[in-house]
């Protein structure tokens, strides 16, 4: 059973952390035009109207028998709201609005569920509940609130695909000045890297961060930025959507035949307007910033590092960029041991768009990659598996081990619209390859 920081065991803290992220899904709720929240922005995905209600049936499930032996009042829409879909798997969903509750009873269900949990999490840490399965309050509840965050993030991608006139407009902080990009490779010696985390550790961690392993990684070279639309606008030019030796593998030429049976043939933010390109944000359509990074699947991100004679980095070498010092030691974050703040770097919900990939000087690394937490995920070539020693949650046995199964590959990092919490050096998050929607992007290594 993974152990839990003592800090994070006090009381209000939890308790201020659950009603910020509750916080944070109703405002991007409330972002919604009234009459789109049936809509489905991404045909992958559910309709909007499904998160309203599993955002707190997932609490609701996780804790209403396990931690306070209440019973349900609505065992039917605890099933309905239970599970969400991964993208680009078994099929493209085919329910109608019409198979859905209506919003006032989706409202209702939502108000009762909170008030019944707050009612019992206002004097659960003064009179901790008998639990059933082990696991103890605490953990319970950093996974309810992680799991609200995570869903923060993905609805973001999501509402950026709803037709801008079925949004609210929200502000959007001011650009960054930067000088101009010096793009380069780092050089990272050889050396040994810890991913994960031990099981004894006092941070909170998912099911497959654990158990903590030493890698030995051999030296590599590193893109100091992530790529920029103006890098990948380069590969477009040059016809990279056109050039099948860029797409195949190995024979194997999956990625080639998807792009081409969805007639894929540039970024999905990126949209064509005569002979100039815009970027789809998520309250306005803007001539296409070229030294933000760019926002691509990982099979975009692998026909682009195969053009440029490069690869995607491991997620071993990704992480000793990022966190290894020259003598070998590790930072809990690139720049160091500083908490992160909004000098360091695009993340915590601080905007809706990425900034330039130079934007924040400070947030380099010791070993001189910049930006490698916030502004948009990195894709590796790693799949996401079970470390050595991996042992599913009791309470939620499918979160990881439904998600080992050789297409989903690991993504690093952190976007704009990723908490703090979540930049821990052993959070791992994963997609398939041929998901477009992500706010992720990559950078390349040479071997």
């Amino acid at each position: 059973m993974p152990a839990i920081a003592r800090e994070p065991l006090v009381r209000h803290d939890l308790l201020d952390r659950l009603g910020s992220s509750r916080q944070q899904t109703d405002d991007l709720f409330a972002i919604v035009n009234s009459d789109a929240l049936y809509e489905r922005p991404i045909a992958e995905r559910h309709r909007i109207i499904f998160y309203i209600g599993h955002l707190e049936a997932f609490d609701w499930n996780l804790l209403r028998e396990r931690a306070f032996g209440l019973k349900s009042f609505h065992p039917e829409f605890d099933r309905l709201f239970a599970f969400g879909i991964d993208p680009v798997g078994g099929g493209l969903p085919s329910d109608q609005p019409a198979d859905w509750p209506a919003i006032s009873q989706v409202k209702q269900y939502v108000e009762k569920i909170r008030g019944a949990l707050d009612e019992k999490l206002s004097d659960a840490f003064d009179d901790p509940p008998p639990l059933n399965g082990g696991f103890p309050l605490p953990i319970l509840l950093n996974v309810a609130i992680e799991h609200r965050l995570m869903h923060a993030e993905t609805l973001a991608y999501m509402l950026h695909q709803l037709p801008l006139n079925r949004k609210q407009h929200r502000a959007e902080p001011r650009e960054v000045n930067v000088p101009p990009i010096s793009h380069r490779s780092m050089e990272i010696p050889s050396g040994r890297v810890t991913l994960g985390l031990p099981r004894a550790s006092e941070v909170f961690g998912w099911d497959n961060e654990y158990e903590e392993q030493a890698v030995d990684v051999p030296a590599f070279a590193i893109d100091r930025y992530m790529v920029t639309n103006r890098q990948f606008l380069e590969f477009i030019h040059a016809g990279g959507y056109e050039t099948k030796l860029f797409w195949a593998e190995n024979d194997n030429d999956a990625d080639w035949s998807w792009k081409q049976k969805a007639g894929i043939s540039h970024p999905a933010f990126w949209k064509p307007e005569g002979n100039r390109w815009l970027y789809r944000a998520m309250f306005a359509e803007v001539p296409l910033p070229l030294d933000w990074p760019v926002y691509v699947s990982q099979a975009e991100a692998k026909a682009y590092a195969r053009w440029a004679g490069k690869s995607l980095p491991t997620e071993a070498e990704w992480q000793r960029a990022a966190y290894c010092t020259p003598s070998g030691e590790q930072q809990s974050y690139p720049w160091g041991e500083q908490t992160p703040d909004a000098g360091l770097g695009n993340f915590d919900f601080s905007r809706w768009s990425p900034v330039a990939v130079n934007a924040f000087p400070r947030a380099v690394s010791a070993l001189g990659v910049h930006g490698m937490l916030g502004n948009g995920w990195e894709w590796t070539s790693t799949e996401f598996a079970p470390f050595p020693g991996f042992e599913p949650f009791s309470f939620y046995r499918g979160y990881s081990a439904d998600f080992f199964d050789g297409k989903h590959f690991v993504m690093k990092g952190g976007s704009a619209r990723t908490s703090t919490c979540m930049l821990r050096r052993s959070f791992r998050n994963w997609f398939q390859a041929r998901y477009q929607y992500v706010y992720a992007g990559f950078r390349c290594v040479n071997r």
